[in-house]
């Protein structure tokens, strides 16, 4: 009945757009493939795709099979991996997924002891995800999230690591270096650099600007902390980081943190995994440990 097999098929047409194409990635002949799926319907007592043309559209009982491929699929390569690394002697692998751009130089601080105690685990850090970092943590495709905005679902435990303030960073020369704070009214001539995320994932906008009904006068992305930082330095525009971020680059750059309002923006960052996995020995020491990291933030980190 229904395979491995089937699933594959299935998520590879649908994400190659043909049979052919799909037969290709799986080193198989188009005949191989459509015997194998018509065999299928047949036991099955049902149809998988109907033809329009040249085109294949899935019927309701083959968007159910590509829904379990989905969700299937990567679990099962998940446990091939992970039992791949037992016969090799290895612990396991844990795989950590970024949703604070400015998280990294604390990461780090974090990963070299864990590394350190936990020599057979094998650690990787990723960035970008296909359906986000929630999406990730469904798809099998992280082990853990580190987010400063966790969304409670069924299935999924987050916990809080460490407080942190999110600040406006300007130039030492700035009109607003010197201030205790600053109104959102202040920043409407401003040049915004943010990372490039959504304005609704930014707390600067869903704290502090938008509950103003205000805009700055233009908004611009870049990717890394360095340079955001060096154009901020140079008097090209203001940004939000945390606290103790600006602090750090303050030793070498002339940047001033300034408070967002006067009672400052302050939250949490989070480390997320599936309610599944809180008990494995090796992902629950890195949680212990970032959170009793020495090195941790007093007041700082992300968005």
């Amino acid at each position: 009945m229904l395979e491995r097999i089937h699933l594959t098929i299935v998520w590879e047409v649908e994400k190659q757009g043909s049979l052919t194409a799909a037969a290709n990635v799986l080193n198989l002949t188009q005949s191989a493939l459509s015997h194998s799926m018509k065999k299928l319907e047949q036991q099955l007592g049902t149809d998988i795709w109907l033809r329009e043309g040249r085109r294949l559209r899935l019927t309701q009982a083959g968007q159910y099979v590509l829904a379990l491929a989905d969700r299937l699929l990567p679990q099962l390569a998940l446990a091939e991996h992970r039992l791949r690394q037992f016969a090799q002697g290895e612990r396991g692998s844990l795989r950590i997924g970024m949703e604070c751009h400015p998280c990294y130089q604390w990461l780090l601080k974090v990963v070299s002891p864990y590394l350190a105690a936990w020599p057979d685990v094998e650690v990787d850090v990723k960035q970008k995800f296909q359906f986000g970092g929630i999406g990730a943590l469904f798809g099998y495709e992280i082990d853990l999230l580190v987010t400063p905005d966790p969304l409670y679902k069924p299935g999924l435990h987050f916990e809080p690591v460490f407080d942190y303030e999110q600040v406006l960073v300007v130039s030492a020369s700035h009109r607003l270096a010197g201030a205790a704070h600053v109104e959102p009214q202040q920043l409407t001539d401003e040049v915004l650099i943010t990372y490039p995320v959504p304005a609704d994932r930014l707390d600067i906008y869903t704290q502090f600007l938008i509950p103003a009904g205000i805009a700055p006068q233009r908004n611009k992305t870049i990717e890394t902390t360095d340079i955001m930082l060096q154009m901020v330095a140079s008097g090209r525009g203001v940004a939000t980081l945390p606290r103790w971020l600006v602090q750090e680059y303050a030793q070498k750059m002339n940047v001033v943190a300034v408070r967002l309002g006067p009672r400052g923006i302050a939250k949490q960052i989070h480390l997320g995994a599936r309610e599944t996995d809180v008990d494995i020995d090796y992902l629950k020491a890195f949680v212990e440990l970032a959170r009793n990291s020495t090195d941790r933030p007093l007041t700082g980190a992300c968005s």
